[in-house]
């Protein structure tokens, strides 16, 4: 007599709890791969400090050369700031962190060149995509270091301090414009052929990125047509919210940051813009990042 053999009360309990752990396991290896690529990417800085030196001395070389150059401006001239050096700040942070973003896919391209992402696009990775957030990780961190040290040098130099809000939106401000320009090299780092196109490509957007900004002079001392292009640049959208705070105590979204040439830009409107800029950035990338990873 054949019999049959139902499942007990205590399997059909346990067999949710397995789906359950195995989505568990599957974000623990996630984030344990993140954490091993990021710490990578800081075992070779600790190695080779030079690159964050650099970057922290080089901001600071704009701060005093540039206060100095333009210490005996009259009070007035570049808005609200009280001195230049106050006024240079809000562009130093930026584009600091601007430059170190925009190269955060020479690792990635190195490790391209040299084999290393091979091996890493064939292990079993819970998601090749901890790939990009290691750097994303490592860049931010870096930014952020940079940004202290450039905020407390334009302390000494009289430019004063945010308060905690202000120092707070700082940082989300570097945060996002960050993570907008460093998924914009990531996809860089994958669509070009090689380090020396990327390099090529990083001289030519640099400086003009900084001199059609608002980073060095506010819109009124410039022409029309490069107002418009000034208005138009990310960066004045960073860079303007953060020389707000700088000036100003309390916090206002509705508050006026930029007055370009189509209309005037609020503190709020600034942020959402810089929002975003790194969304679409992020969305952009990722058909490239899937196929480079098939």
């Amino acid at each position: 007599m054949s019999q049959t053999i139902s499942p007990s009360p205590t399997t059909l309990q346990d067999a949710p709890r397995s789906g359950s752990a195995a989505t568990s396991s599957g974000f623990q290896d996630f984030v344990q791969e993140t954490s091993a690529l990021t710490r990578r990417l800081f075992i070779q800085l600790r190695r080779r400090p030079s690159t964050l030196i650099a970057g922290i001395i080089q901001p600071v070389m704009w701060l005093v050369l540039f206060g100095a150059l333009f210490q005996n401006v009259p009070q007035g001239l570049f808005g609200e700031s009280q001195n230049y050096a106050q006024f240079l700040a809000a562009g130093v942070i930026v584009f600091t962190a601007f430059g170190g973003a925009l190269n955060a896919g020479l690792p990635v391209m190195f490790d391209r060149e040299f084999g290393f992402l091979n091996r890493l696009l064939v292990a079993p990775l819970a998601s090749r995509f901890s790939i990009v957030l290691a750097s994303a990780i490592f860049i931010a961190t870096l930014s952020l270091v940079q940004t202290g040290a450039i905020v407390a040098m334009s302390a000494v130099l009289g430019a004063g301090l945010p308060n905690l809000t202000g120092l707070a939106l700082v940082t989300l401000i570097v945060l996002l414009l960050v993570l907008g320009v460093t998924a914009l090299s990531l996809g860089l780092a994958f669509a070009l052929p090689g380090h020396i196109e990327l390099i090529a490509v990083i001289f030519v957007t640099n400086l003009p990125l900084l001199f059609a900004s608002t980073a060095l002079a506010p819109l009124s001392f410039m022409p029309r047509w490069l107002q418009w292009v000034a208005s138009l640049n990310p960066l004045s959208y960073a860079i303007e919210p953060i020389r707000y705070l700088y000036t100003h105590d309390a916090v206002d979204w509705s508050s006026v940051v930029m007055q370009a040439p189509f209309g005037n830009v609020t503190l709020g409107l600034a942020l959402l813009v810089l929002a975003g800029f790194s969304t679409l950035a992020l969305v952009s990338i990722r058909p490239l990042l899937r196929r480079s990873f098939a």
